[in-house]
């Protein structure tokens, strides 16, 4: 199912709360909606908004990748000179080449998370001089029949201003959390 993110910028965190709440009588399911906000301490104040956690809030996981791919690159490229100009004849074999691949693996992944813990979410960095500013990005993921729905409630506060569309977070995660609070929050007392 095709779902597309929605974003709005307030600078009120009550107003925000009161259209996620509207938002959740209307059938827009609490996972699909998010608030990201500076202003951590402003946000715990307000039970019922759904805050990003931090390490969204952070680029880790993007650039834990790119640096895992710069890695595969660079292992790759350690074993096939290796194999290219046979220094695995040697006494010592491959073992210290293969050694090598893998710290420069290890290394690359590392250093990748390192400089995403430092860099904002790539998803919002056209957001960064709106969050520095002091503003709050509110964003819902929404199926097609859930942005009329959208539109009219955010219509209804006039301090949120639409800001634009983006990729959205793949159905079968949202489903996939939303059966898990049902699951827990049915099961566990």
């Amino acid at each position: 199912m095709k779902m597309q993110r929605h974003f709005v910028i307030s600078d009120d965190l009550d107003d925000l709360e009161h259209l996620e709440e509207e938002l959740e009588s209307q059938g827009v399911p609490t996972p699909q909606i998010h608030v990201f906000t500076l202003d951590d301490t402003g946000a715990e104040k307000h039970v019922h908004l759904h805050d990003v956690q931090s390490l969204m809030k952070r680029d880790v996981v993007h650039s834990l990748i790119i640096g895992a791919i710069i890695g595969v690159v660079i292992s790759a490229s350690v074993l096939g000179a290796t194999a290219l100009f046979g220094w695995h004849h040697s006494a010592a074999g491959w073992m210290p080449f293969v050694f090598l691949a893998i710290v420069a693996l290890g290394f690359c992944t590392w250093e990748g998370g390192l400089f995403g813990v430092q860099t904002l979410n790539h998803h919002f960095k056209k957001f960064k001089s709106t969050l520095e500013g002091g503003k709050h990005v509110f964003f819902c993921d929404l199926q097609a029949n859930q942005v009329a729905i959208f539109r009219r409630v955010v219509e209804a506060h006039p301090r949120a201003q639409l800001a634009g569309t983006g990729v959205s977070t793949p159905h079968w995660i949202l489903a996939s959390q939303s059966w898990l609070t049902r699951f827990f929050g049915d099961t566990l007392p």
